[in-house]
């Protein structure tokens, strides 16, 4: 079949035209220029060699099939806002509320509510209590039963320690044999929540970091 020049310059017309512009508008506002190329096509074909009705069945159908899964691709990217805007909401849902969780103690001088676990056979229990550093700054006799116990903070001497972040873990004893060494638990005020690779990291008043899958506990923080 041949192909006029007119008909060859109306489709490098509408190249340029789908090539400056996004996909799904290039489709949409195509259309007509679609069908001003077929009735060019038409009225510029070989009159002993004429398209074959067929061929336009085609192409109306190809044309067809492009629009529809654009559309497709429009609802699908609605429908993701729309999931995206619900994550955010379940995030908000997250913040202010009181989260107990394994991590780092926030120190600014007041006495900290801690849980602690220990096997039942222990007969002896000592809070371990480590700087940013991983240093060791102090050693605490501690009941031996799991429960909670308020850490004041102070060293050997009875003096403040500095305030900043600390690891404290339960070691727990029987016989002076070491049985485990237990991170304790804190209760803490989440301040911010994020996602962050395909998981939500809950941020704490005193600047811990905690994914929301370690949460063990969650409550209403005292007004």
């Amino acid at each position: 079949m041949e192909v006029s020049s007119t008909t060859t310059a109306a489709a490098q017309a509408s190249q340029n035209a789908a090539a400056t512009q996004p996909q799904r508008n290039a489709i949409s506002s195509d259309f007509e220029t679609f069908i001003k190329m077929l009735t060019t096509q038409m009225q510029n074909q070989d009159p002993l060699n004429p398209i074959e009705s067929a061929d336009f069945a085609v192409q109306l159908a190809t044309f067809s099939t492009v629009e529809q899964q654009v559309k497709t691709n429009d609802l699908l990217t609605s429908l993701a806002d729309r999931v995206s805007g619900l994550g955010v909401a379940q995030l908000s849902g997250w913040v202010g509320m009181t989260a107990r969780a394994e991590m780092p103690v926030a120190f600014n001088g007041a006495p900290v509510s801690l849980t602690v676990k220990s096997p039942p056979q222990a007969d002896r229990a000592e809070l371990v209590v480590r700087n940013s550093s991983g240093e060791v700054v102090m050693r605490q006799a501690a009941p031996a039963e799991s429960g909670t116990l308020d850490w004041a903070g102070v060293d050997e001497t009875g003096a403040p320690l500095p305030i900043g972040t600390y690891s404290i873990a339960l070691e727990s004893y029987e016989d002076d044999e070491l049985l485990e060494a237990n991170p304790v638990e804190v209760h803490d005020r989440i301040v911010e929540a994020r996602n962050e690779g395909g998981q939500t990291i809950l941020v704490m008043s005193g600047g811990q970091e905690v994914p929301a899958a370690d949460v063990l506990g969650i409550r209403e923080s005292d007004s």
